[in-house]
This record gives C-alpha cells, structure tokens and sequence, in this order.
C-alpha cells in the first residue's frame, strides 16, 4: 500500500482515535466504525473492519503465507464524525466552555450542537509513568527549595 505523503496535510485535526464516524464516500458507503489508527502524515484514517483489501503475504520465517484481508487507509474527508444525540454524521468545531476547558461539538445541518466527548482510548496511558527516580532524576525536596526571594533579590547571581 504505497501511498505517498500528502501534498497538503491537514493542519487541525478534528478526528481522534477512538471516534466512531460513518463513511461518507467509497464502497463501504453509509457504514459507521470506530477510528483504529490516524495517519497524519497521509492525511489518511483507518477504520476497524471497514475498506477491507486483499493482500498477498509471502511466506517467512516464523509466518505462514496466503491472502489476508486487511484495514486500507480512508482519506480523512472521506468520514465523518457521528453525533452523539441525534446518531447522524456532522462537521466538528471548537467552543471552550466557562471554566476554560475545550471541547469539540457538533455542527452542521441536523447537528444538535452538543459536546462530543473524548475517545476513552486516549485517556489511557501507554506507557506508565516511573514511580522510581532514576539517575538522571531531581528529587522532590531539591525541586520545592526556594533558592530566589523577589522581595530581597536573594539567590540572583552576580552578572
């Protein structure tokens, strides 16, 4: 599947892994799937389970050979996101909410304007964080020492 890079890249992303959208082009039109996996750089999106292709996979070592069906990339104007309330496709804008959290909602026709919440799969770690310092690490007590004083000017080196 040897694509090349996108002449123009999507600049804002609107699509996240872990959204359900529907596909609004191709032949798996009409059908809705959760995003496995964003290709920036293609400005392409893999959906699970649909665009299925057939793909030839030479026998190797420690794999077996045959035709396997696999995922191909959607070009991400191909999709769209699915409304959370009313379960139809529509365009994605930004608002910020009174506390000053950003959120996505829904817009376009048909759209109810509500808040599309954020794919629980991002919210997931992949790689936990060290509870151990390593060698490299400052320690706690080093970091919260005060070593200015703005009333005094204390701890300013001499230039």
């Amino acid at each position: 599947m040897g694509w090349k890079a996108a002449e123009k890249l999507i600049r804002h992303w609107k699509i996240l892994r872990g959204d359900n959208v529907m596909i609004i082009r191709g032949k798996d039109k009409g059908e809705t799937g959760t995003i496995k996996r964003v290709i920036r750089s293609q400005n392409r999106v893999i959906v699970g389970g649909k665009n299925l292709v057939k793909k030839h996979i030479k026998q190797g070592q420690g794999h077996e050979g045959g035709i396997f069906s696999v995922e191909a990339p959607i070009h991400a104007s191909n999709v769209q996101v699915i409304d959370p309330v009313t379960g139809k496709p529509c365009k994605v804008g930004t608002k910020y909410l009174e506390d000053g959290t950003k959120v996505r909602v829904s817009r376009g026709i048909g759209a109810s304007g509500s808040i599309i919440p954020r794919p629980e799969i991002l919210k997931i770690r992949t790689t936990p964080r060290p509870t151990v310092l390593g060698p490299k690490d400052t320690s706690m007590d080093i970091v919260l020492e005060k070593t200015y004083d703005a009333k005094t000017g204390r701890g300013m080196p001499e230039l």
